[in-house]
């Protein structure tokens, strides 16, 4: 799977502003209370909120920020229940689009999600339309400016650990798991104090678009920055070859 590093996005997204921050912590938040409603408040006997929390750190979301979440969606019996829906959609020339959300009402998300696409000159398609070109799987970034180990040593502790595939990129360490292994991978690291740039379950292209066209440019942006702007919206996953 090597040949397409994500590191560069990932830190340019953790350099952005403040309201990209306040994004961020949103995102997390909302995961927070449904890893909570499933499976408890308690990150030891919860795999998904243990998942969640190690996502919330390595996007420096502070302790007590993550710890008043775990609260309010445990002793909160009228918290917002948040439903989980994708959409599927094609943007220029033939780029393939995923958007995971969670929603409190499925309409309003509905709409702000088909307004992007349309605003962006694309389309949104029936589910599966272009999921099948991604593979589902565990992703974990570890930057190299951030740790000292060699390539051999990182590559020996994640393999033992469940990890599927392991990739050196000119700036970082890619580990790629089985959505199932991804836990066990993620905790085996942390348990060598292995510092983790990003760490999530998602989605990977399996062949990647080039987009050279100004207005394709302008036009792919658009939808990216439209839905990157609403509340709703967890995740964007994209085989455009940024």
């Amino acid at each position: 799977m090597s040949g397409h590093s994500k590191f560069a996005n990932i830190k340019h997204k953790k350099e952005k502003n403040d309201a990209a921050k306040g994004k961020i912590f949103t995102i997390i938040g909302r995961e927070i209370a449904v890893a909570v409603k499933e499976g408890g408040p308690d990150p030891n006997n919860n795999s998904k909120l243990r998942d969640v929390i190690a996502k919330a750190k390595a996007n420096n979301v502070p302790n007590a920020t993550i710890e008043n979440g775990i609260k309010k969606a445990a002793g909160n019996a009228d918290a917002v229940n948040y439903e989980s829906v994708t959409y599927e959609g094609y943007g220029p020339n033939g780029t393939a689009i995923i958007v995971d959300c969670l929603t409190d009402n499925r309409n309003r998300t509905a709409a702000n999600v088909r307004s992007a696409f349309t605003k962006g000159g694309g389309s949104i398609g029936t589910p599966g339309c272009v999921s099948f070109m991604f593979d589902n799987k565990g992703q974990i970034i570890v930057s190299k400016e951030d740790c000292s180990m060699e390539a051999d040593d990182l590559m020996m502790i994640a393999l033992d650990a469940g990890a599927e595939d392991f990739s050196e990129e000119e700036d970082c360490f890619e580990i790629y798991t089985a959505p199932e292994d991804f836990s066990a991978v993620r905790e085996a690291l942390e348990a060598e104090n292995i510092p983790m740039a990003d760490a999530e379950v998602t989605m990977i292209p399996q062949t990647y678009v080039d987009l050279t066209d100004e207005q394709d440019l302008y036009k792919i942006n658009k939808i990216l920055d439209l839905l990157d702007d609403d509340d709703d919206v967890q995740n964007v996953y994209h085989n455009w070859n940024e």
